[in-house]
């Protein structure tokens, strides 16, 4: 291999990096680009950690030959259960704790390996390991994202070659810089999605990002909470809350996602969503079947809250359509990507009369004229009411279950 050609290599991986490649691309070309330089790869796995409500990294692995059931492994926390203990027998947590960056093992048939990773590989053909850690300064980390991992294995008789460690040393520092550049990214919008919802993510990442820079849009307006929070609060053990909050927030945001809804704001107890896809009418039908995969997800839930011996509550829900303002609105260092307008005060009133009325679900005026004829003709009118805040009294209409679910299984 001549310095040209590692050159080159070089020079593919900051282009793939600048244009933003995916980690599989660039796992995939790098090591392809390794054996045509005539390093004797056989296999690669690279890892880095991210910041993920679920995961807290992702493994990226190659192979010469074979097929791979998975090229990408997302993998949980590693400070508890299998996880754990995976993690504490493998190379790379022993490298941490003594200090190292590097190990170089040859894996020979007279010999047992300290890792059973590495035992395992020499029992499918491998002769030489050798693996890499690339840290991150404490500037350049995010939360776990604190290094580039990587190792690399050879199959042939005679291993890697002095050159080969060489050009991996080399060649892998470029391409932890590529990586991590697809991992801030990826990073930067799953943030954007947690905290944001899909489609105000969408739209700050697209350069959304100013004072009063906001559409007037028609939409479908959801807001629910939790019935008699206050009370189950005030009886709950203080460490009870949290959970309790999380295991009701599931079951409405899976509910409305699910849907193709999107959530904006988690207020308390409290949902605030919007349904956009398609016309009013799909989009009105579309939140009705959320709050109906809702009932039943609840149905489940407080089953197994009663038996672990645990509060149990119910979900009052308030739908509406109406035009509103959709994003920024706060200072010039602190935005808040969100709906704004009547029609939102007005939802939020329309879901407190529940607790007035005794319904799970009331429905505006407006909303029932929207929906399409099988589902309109079968709301029930709870009655005419002034609303707080509202300039004028409406009717307001709830569901008969049955009746809906039945409607539901035709449209």
């Amino acid at each position: 291999m001549t310095e040209a050609e590692i050159v080159e290599i070089e020079t593919w991986l900051n282009a793939q990096g600048i244009c933003g490649a995916t980690e599989t691309d660039l796992m995939n070309g790098f090591c392809d680009r390794c054996v045509a330089l005539g390093i004797k790869l056989e296999r690669g796995n690279t890892f880095v950690d991210t910041l993920h409500p679920i995961y807290e990294g992702r493994v990226f692995l190659w192979r010469r030959e074979g097929e791979l059931e998975r090229t990408i492994i997302e993998y949980g926390s590693s400070q508890s259960g299998e996880s754990a203990e995976n993690w504490q027998a493998s190379t790379f947590y022993h490298l941490l704790e003594i200090g190292e960056v590097e190990m170089r093992h040859r894996l020979t048939a007279d010999e047992t390996p300290s890792f059973r990773q590495l035992a395992s590989m020499r029992d499918e053909g491998c002769t030489d390991y050798f693996a890499m850690i690339v840290p991150f300064s404490k500037q350049g980390s995010i939360g776990e994202m604190d290094g580039f991992y990587s190792s690399w294995a050879s199959d042939h008789a005679e291993g890697f070659s002095d050159a080969d460690i060489i050009a991996l040393r080399r060649l892998v520092s470029s391409l932890a810089l590529a990586m991590k550049c697809a991992s801030l990214t990826r990073i930067v919008r799953t943030l954007a999605e947690v905290y944001l919802g899909h489609d105000a993510a969408k739209r700050v990442l697209a350069g959304r990002i100013n004072r009063g820079a906001a559409d007037r849009i028609e939409a479908v307006l959801w807001y629910s909470d939790l019935r008699d929070y206050t009370r189950i609060s005030d009886a709950a053990a203080p460490d009870a809350i949290i959970p309790m909050l999380n295991d009701y927030a599931e079951a409405v945001i899976s509910s409305i996602q699910e849907m193709g809804g999107d959530v904006l704001k988690l207020i308390g107890d409290g949902t605030l969503a919007i349904f956009t896809d398609g016309d009013s009418a799909d989009a009105a039908t579309a939140a009705l079947k959320a709050q109906a995969l809702l009932r039943k997800k609840l149905t489940v839930l407080n089953r197994q809250r009663v038996e672990a011996g645990q509060p149990a509550t119910n979900v009052y829900l308030g739908l509406h359509i109406g035009e509103v303002f959709f994003g920024n609105i706060g200072s010039d260092t602190r935005l808040d990507f969100t709906v704004v307008g009547p029609a939102v005060n007005e939802v939020s009133r329309i879901a407190s009369m529940c607790r007035s009325v005794d319904q799970e679900i009331l429905i505006s005026e407006r909303y029932a004229a929207t929906l399409p004829d099988a589902f309109r003709l079968k709301l029930v009118c709870v009655g005419r009411f002034a609303l707080r805040g509202v300039g004028r009294a409406q009717e307001l209409f709830t569901i008969d279950p049955a009746i809906i679910q039945k409607a539901m299984a035709s449209v």
